[in-house]
């Protein structure tokens, strides 16, 4: 969170990118430090995954990625 801050405070589109097991931990930490950060989940577990389900992942997530950071 603090990275996106400094992104952002320098005038760059900040997001992140976390599997669906950081949801709470991720809402927790922004509430703590007073921010609303644009952020994609993706389905969890992430470590026990081949790579080939991983480029599905991250071709499945693409989309809102990208907007993530060109809405910005």
């Amino acid at each position: 969170m603090h990275d996106i801050i400094d992104l952002e405070d320098r005038g760059l589109p900040g997001g992140f990118v976390a599997s669906s097991e950081f949801i709470e931990a991720a809402e927790a930490q922004a509430n703590s430090l007073g921010l609303s950060p644009k952020g994609v989940y993706v389905p969890h577990p992430i470590q026990d995954r081949s790579d080939e389900e991983m480029v599905e992942l991250a071709k499945n997530a693409s989309e809102q990625i990208t907007a993530l950071i060109c809405e910005s």
